[in-house]
């Protein structure tokens, strides 16, 4: 009976550690956020600048495929991406600390539309980052930090060097989705709406990343 109980109470655990939140709130940073350029994982590469150019907003999230986090989050980039991507938002990821054929399997996995790039294709990559890097000067101290969130305003953009920013709006963690959707609203202008309560339904505690700890498998045909 005792090694039952035993048994029960470290499911039980098990449970409880692989299901912590977090997700985390935007807060506005003072932080050098430079121009970059990096590849896509079908070809060819993607400037920030020009990227950015002539939009409202413009959220920039690192992400790893295999990272349950990421799983959780990707949905909801996904959702607002669609919803307000036609009224000035933009969205791209950055992949980190996986191959190349892992993030389009992720890609076509999540049936994400919004554009990719890879920074990063292996663990061994994680301080050599600009992920890392901004991830320490804004104190994230979690050990792989995806994904990470970074808003930034296309419009107050330096105009020259290699700093574009010199403050943002970072999540570092997953994006509430209602308090996500209000900042979007508000920076791109429109008028603020009341969350559903299948909205408030959806911000649930999520798994914690490890990439030791998560396989991310094809769908059986």
């Amino acid at each position: 009976m005792k090694s039952l109980v035993l048994v029960f109470v470290l499911l039980i655990g098990s449970v409880v550690a692989f299901s912590q939140d977090e997700t985390a709130p935007i807060v506005e940073k003072q932080m050098d956020y430079n121009n970059w350029e990096f590849k896509k994982p079908e070809g060819g590469k993607v400037e920030l600048r020009k990227f950015a150019a002539g939009k409202k907003l413009v959220l920039v999230v690192y992400f790893s495929a295999w990272c349950h986090n990421w799983r959780h989050e990707s949905p909801i980039v996904l959702r607002l991406y669609e919803k307000y991507k036609d009224r000035g938002l933009d969205v791209i990821g950055v992949a980190g600390y996986d191959s190349v054929e892992a993030t389009k399997f992720d890609i076509s996995f999540k049936k994400i539309t919004f554009p990719v790039v890879i920074e990063s294709q292996s663990t061994g990559d994680r301080l050599k980052t600009t992920h890392y890097q901004y991830r320490t000067a804004i104190g994230d101290t979690r050990k792989w930090g995806s994904p990470l969130n970074v808003f930034l305003l296309p419009a107050e953009f330096e105009t020259n060097g290699d700093v574009l920013a010199k403050r943002a709006f970072v999540s570092a963690g997953e994006l509430v989705e209602a308090e996500a959707e209000a900042f979007i609203r508000e920076k791109l202008g429109l008028p603020p709406v009341n969350p559903t309560s299948e909205l408030i339904e959806r911000t649930k505690a999520v798994e914690v990343c490890d990439p030791k700890a998560t396989v991310l498998k094809k769908p059986r045909k």
